[in-house]
């Protein structure tokens, strides 16, 4: 989980009603792609995924027209799926990935959980995550894992002869982790962006799980996360090696604890294009 002492600050996305974020997803073909991905078209869609604990929802995209692409899983952070990861999911579709968003907490509500601005430093913010927080176990997440997969490959537009990718963000990074030991013989590319609790003493440690993945992995570590606690980098990179993965950690100087995600007040642009720049060279190389 994110540590709460080392947090984006004031998040602020769009104020989008349930209804509106809706047709949001119904609005399937003809969503351009942002920031510095090419200008390609992909159809977005709301989706209804069954896993053995409910019925999860979801956001799916793929380029638009014929072909098949490689499957991607994005673990959202702490406040779950919401624009600006659906923002994310549309530009990786526009790269030529078929990509899946699940809401975290569709055990307890549907998504969006959070609706315009939400403040960390605020105990009272911070208070409404922490029933939501607690519906995401590490058993219930390897079940989830396998359910999203099964889906992503039941779509026509999912290459499955080509490997699947899992990328997550501040609790997602240990989701992702997760996903690569619930499905190894899928799963050939983690990345995890400013993830917490990676590292652990409890026996649920997502480290611990290195030796049953056959993924890359891609662990990218805010320098204040670093500061807090420098050892984190050490023994994941003991860990990938000890299980023979092939890996780079890397503590990304000035990058602040969720500086991947655009409407904190922590975003860094450059750093975060050079995150993403990362990610798809990862994907291209592993994904095969």
């Amino acid at each position: 989980m994110c540590d709460d002492d080392i947090h984006q600050g004031l998040v602020e996305d769009p104020t989008v009603s349930r209804r509106t974020f809706g047709l949001m997803g119904v609005a399937a073909a003809g969503l351009a792609t942002t920031a510095n991905a090419a200008t390609a078209r992909v159809v977005e869609k709301d989706v209804q995924i069954k896993t053995p604990d409910g019925v999860a929802d979801a956001a799916l995209y793929y380029p638009e027209g014929k072909g098949a692409w490689p499957a991607v899983l994005i673990w959202p952070d702490v406040m779950s799926l919401r624009p600006v990861f659906r923002e994310m999911g549309r530009r990786l579709a526009a790269a030529g990935y078929v990509v899946l968003v699940p809401n975290l907490y569709y055990r307890v509500k549907p998504a969006p959980v959070v609706e315009g601005a939400f403040n960390f430093a605020n105990p009272e913010d911070r208070a409404k995550l922490t029933p939501l927080r607690a519906s995401v176990t590490p058993e219930g997440t390897d079940r989830d894992a396998v359910a999203y997969l099964a889906f992503l490959d039941a779509q026509p537009q999912t290459d499955k002869k080509r490997k699947v990718g899992t990328q997550g963000y501040c609790m997602g990074g240990p989701l992702a982790f997760r996903t690569a030991a619930a499905v190894p013989g899928r799963v050939a590319a983690v990345a995890s962006f400013h993830g917490g609790g990676l590292v652990t003493d409890q026996p649920s440690s997502p480290h611990l799980l290195l030796p049953q993945t056959r993924a890359e992995f891609l662990v990218l570590i805010a320098d204040n996360d670093d500061k807090q606690d420098p050892a984190v980098k050490d023994k994941l990179k003991a860990a990938l090696a000890a299980a023979g993965r092939p890996h780079r950690v890397e503590v990304y100087a000035g990058a602040a604890h969720g500086w991947t995600v655009k409407g904190s007040q922590v975003y860094n642009e450059p750093l975060a294009e050079k995150a993403w720049a990362e990610l798809l060279d990862l994907y291209k190389r592993a994904l095969i």
